[in-house]
């Protein structure tokens, strides 16, 4: 199977260190396979996409060096898709409308399945929920970096696949997006790992293959929350020094042993290098504290 490996952001933000974090392992793990490496925008929620972020992400990668194979794709424009294989499901009994609020359901620690014989309210605006009860249970995968995962997904609840708003949720729209584009290898954050078992119920239900899974050890700030946007994580520099910087300390961060004259070698060069000497095994704890 060839490699294909991809960096899906969501446009809520400028790119920080987390997210650099992700994008360079996945491509050079795509790079170092000979493989190619796309970009998807997951701009399927717009009031969290403020106007012009995209431009701004794309920019950080290219000054990065991060530089993707084929057009960009945007998950807004990517409706009719996700439609047609929410129908599928539909019809296959594994998905369901539902009118329940998150307030209803409050006192549960995951939405307790009250439509899936109907919905209880049908005149309110009803969102769509994955019959986790359903299809193969359990999942089990084999993570690149964890090893042997064992999920029952009726334990982490109905997802939903398509909120009350119409706007597309992201369980559904990566697993068709992945699908479509040949994914082979998904390198992400670990803070995405319970995500999994659900997306592997769908790959199953719509009969789609099953890409290779690698989840990275999750950045932490000195407050030992994930380094994300909502935390206010800094922007990554703009300036060619503070870029070099960088990208060396990330791949540092990555466990990946540059060696210390690469430090201020131009970002083409650092790449390079490290596309060479990419080792995911050495991959490691990535807290912000650590030097």
């Amino acid at each position: 199977m060839s490699y294909i490996g991809r960096f899906a952001p969501t446009p809520s933000g400028p790119l920080h260190l987390g997210s650099l974090l992700a994008a360079l392992a996945s491509f050079l793990d795509a790079r170092h396979a000979k493989g190619r490496w796309l970009v998807r925008i997951e701009d399927i929620d717009p009031p969290r996409c403020p106007t012009g972020t995209t431009e701004t992400i794309l920019r950080q990668l290219d000054a990065f060096g991060l530089t993707w194979d084929g057009p960009v794709r945007h998950q807004s424009e990517r409706h009719a898709a996700y439609q047609a294989a929410l129908e599928r499901l539909a019809a296959l009994g594994l998905a369901y409308p539902c009118s329940c609020s998150r307030k209803e359901w409050r006192e549960y620690a995951i939405y307790p399945g009250w439509c899936r014989h109907g919905p209880l309210h049908p005149e309110r605006s009803l969102a769509w929920r994955l019959r986790s009860d359903l299809g193969r249970r359990p999942v089990e995968w084999e993570d690149r970096r964890l090893g042997h995962q064992r999920f029952d997904p009726a334990e982490l609840g109905d997802v939903v696949l398509k909120r009350k708003d119409d706007l597309w949720a992201y369980q559904l729209a990566v697993v068709v997006d992945d699908a479509d584009q040949g994914v082979s290898d998904v390198v992400r954050g670990a803070d995405l790992l319970d995500n999994t078992p659900w997306q592997r119920q769908l790959q199953d239900a719509l009969g789609f293959p099953v890409p290779r899974y690698l989840h990275l050890p999750l950045v932490l700030g000195d407050n030992g929350q994930k380094l994300s946007k909502q935390n206010l994580a800094p922007a990554l520099p703009t300036d060619e020094a503070g870029i070099r910087h960088t990208l060396h300390h990330a791949l540092q961060r990555l466990g990946q042993q540059p060696p210390r004259e690469m430090a201020h070698a131009c970002v083409a060069d650092q790449l390079d290098a490290a596309i060479n000497a990419w080792r995911p095994e050495r991959l490691r704890d990535m807290a912000t504290n650590e030097h």
